[in-house]
């Protein structure tokens, strides 16, 4: 590992960590998990999905809109890797999704569509209760290394911690309480997200670094921003001048 590689690592730990400081905001530290992964890992881009009390998946974070679309068209049709990664509780190694058209005929051919080659699903799990599955998607065909693999689970590890008090871990109740509170937080930010790309004619991508953007600037959880844009208790055109004064938008 060279030396530049292992700084932006640690880097990312220490950011997640920071992150979990106090009253922290969980939809924000999952979209920083997928951002880093990306990143870390040389891929395109990585979403997670988390599953509520019954069982059924739901999108929480991704790290771009290909991912997005791609994630909701998997839980919509009920299949891919990631699923198959939750519902059998391993890694769902796909280094060519092209040899798997016959296992998952609709989604390889909407991966092919928005341009993605390969996918490694994780299990995002803390001890007997798994919370769900975090997808990395490549452009190109190719399997990752088992040091890229055990640094994406590491990752998922201290996510899972977030996500679900060590002390809670045992008790299923606690656990699926604390999945839903993350799951509503995730969509109060999409229902944001939309307000303000629709506001400022923006991709949603755009929207959500602007949301994201305004939140720490001021020092507040991305879900409690998200929630006074879609009460219209804080203005939209106040967070897209405040992104037009940082120089985000023109």
């Amino acid at each position: 590992m060279n030396e530049s590689r292992e700084r932006e690592i640690i880097a990312a730990f220490v950011q997640l960590s920071n992150e979990l400081v106090d009253d922290y905001d969980v939809v924000e530290m999952l979209a920083q998990l997928t951002a880093s992964c990306a990143r870390l890992l040389g891929i395109s881009s990585a979403g997670l999905l988390l599953a509520d009390g019954a069982d059924t998946l739901h999108l929480v974070a991704s790290s771009s809109e290909r991912t997005h679309h791609l994630e909701v068209f998997q839980l919509q049709r009920d299949e891919g890797p990631c699923l198959d990664c939750y519902r059998e509780q391993r890694a769902v190694l796909t280094p060519d999704l092209d040899a798997e058209t016959a296992r998952w005929p609709e989604f390889c051919r909407a991966a092919e569509i928005v341009g993605f080659r390969s996918v490694h699903a994780l299990p995002m799990r803390l001890k007997d209760n798994v919370l769900g599955t975090l997808g990395l998607f490549g452009d190109e065909a190719g399997a990752l290394g088992e040091e890229d693999l055990a640094l994406a689970q590491a990752l998922v590890h201290v996510a899972s911690v977030a996500i679900v008090n060590e002390r809670s871990a045992h008790d299923r109740a606690t656990v699926n309480a604390q999945l839903q509170h993350a799951l509503s937080s995730r969509v109060v930010v999409e229902q944001a997200k939309g307000v303000l790309a629709h506001a400022g004619g923006l991709e949603m991508d755009v929207a959500f670094t602007v949301l994201r953007r305004y939140s720490r600037d001021h020092g507040r959880k991305l879900s409690d921003v998200a929630g006074e844009i879609v009460a219209r208790e804080l203005p939209f055109a106040t967070v897209l001048d405040h992104a037009r004064e940082g120089r985000i938008l023109p």
